[in-house]
């Protein structure tokens, strides 16, 4: 059997999976995008100038990057001690990774709403102590949809950027000391550098999740800090256009999939040299 049959055995059931349960439903999408509620582009017109839209997109790409800054620079602190750090914290750390994959996203944003909310936790202990006289607004605004969404994700950042640092060759630290550098200038100037491919990874992996996020915006948000999917959501459930709310979706997907690829192409090593 030649490599060629072989490979396309094991990536055939796959490709096939994908195809049913993504490809043929986003297909469904795009028809309902220019037949509802009349066949033509007409939806397509209203999601590209409609000022609502034009708010919630801007709103969900600055929140997006928030999550992502913040995400991907608490991952690299722990990606750090999971790697360099000693044998008793590398295992506190995994602990730390490990144990937010077994609670649901939902459990997670109740969670911080009961810490994060006027009566919560941490505005009661504050008033306790005297440091503020007021309740701190600090859920169903923009602030409590990023601490959700980055706490939800930053998971996903640490195993790229662990992976990259993994891959460090250490000789290239050792030089840079042995030439004099101190520890400050070998990690600015030579440790950061090696990992930007984790650090690019990372941020990729994240911004794309939270352009999708719903649970976590809409019970964090309060309704006030509406994001794209819960738009789409809106737009289905309680005031029903459909087929505005397709138009969107492909639009959204049509984003990320060119977003993706101008990414891919500007790191990509060139290979015609």
């Amino acid at each position: 059997m030649s490599y060629a049959l072989r490979t396309s055995l094991l990536i055939g059931p796959l490709l096939l999976f994908l195809g049913v349960c993504y490809f043929l439903p986003f297909l469904g999408i795009v028809g309902w995008s220019v037949t509802l509620p009349e066949p033509g582009l007409t939806q397509y017109h209203s999601a590209l100038s409609d000022p609502l839209v034009h708010s919630v997109v801007l709103r969900t790409l600055r929140i997006c990057l928030a999550v992502t800054l913040v995400s991907v620079v608490a991952a690299y602190v722990i990606a750090l001690v999971w790697v360099r750090g000693t044998p008793i914290q590398r295992l506190l750390v995994e602990l730390c990774i490990l144990i937010p994959f077994w609670i649901s996203v939902l459990t997670r944003a109740f969670g911080w709403l009961a810490l994060l909310s006027n009566r919560g936790l941490i505005n009661e202990w504050l008033q306790a102590i005297g440091i503020i006289s007021a309740p701190l607004t600090l859920v169903r605004n923009e602030f409590g949809v990023i601490v959700g969404m980055a706490h939800f994700l930053i998971p996903f950042a640490v195993f790229p950027l662990a992976a990259a640092m993994r891959n460090v060759d250490e000789r290239a630290l050792l030089a840079a000391r042995g030439m004099g550098a101190r520890r400050s200038r070998v990690f600015w100037q030579v440790f950061v550098p090696m990992t930007g491919p984790g650090i690019i990874g990372a941020a990729l992996i994240v911004f794309v999740f939270a352009l999708g996020f719903f649970v976590t915006p809409a019970i964090l948000g309060g309704g006030r800090s509406v994001m794209l999917a819960e738009l789409i959501y809106l737009r289905i459930f309680q005031s029903p256009n459909w087929g505005l709310a397709a138009a969107i979706s492909v639009l959204l997907m049509t984003g990320v999939g060119m977003f993706l690829v101008a990414l891919l192409k500007s790191i990509a090593p060139r290979t015609d040299r």
